[in-house]
């Protein structure tokens, strides 16, 4: 087989991250959901927002496609309650009494 570069491997990874910044405890909440495909930042759900951006031509279509989908929209703009509040007090200990 030819030699590929590290580059062409045929290895490609997909991540989805959540964040929940608290600001003032539980009071302000901010809640981000980004999606990277090869190391690159494709899009992103900000609950300030209120739906999906794309940053590249594959995150836009991705951003319209879930923007599209009124079920996970929903869970993603409640997600402050059942993920961030919901977690605050397992966390805390470790993060904010330090």
């Amino acid at each position: 087989p030819p030699d590929l570069c590290p580059a062409h491997s045929g290895w490609f990874q997909r991540m989805e991250k959540n964040d929940c910044h608290f600001i003032n405890g539980t009071e302000k909440v901010r809640y981000i959901h980004t999606s990277i495909y090869n190391r690159q930042q494709v899009a992103i759900f900000d609950r300030d927002v209120g739906h999906y951006v794309g940053f590249t031509p594959y995150g836009e279509i991705q951003a319209r496609y879930r923007n599209s989908l009124p079920d996970l929209m929903e869970r993603q703009r409640t997600a402050v309650d059942w993920l961030c509040r919901h977690n605050y007090r397992g966390i805390t200990p470790f993060s904010v009494e330090r």
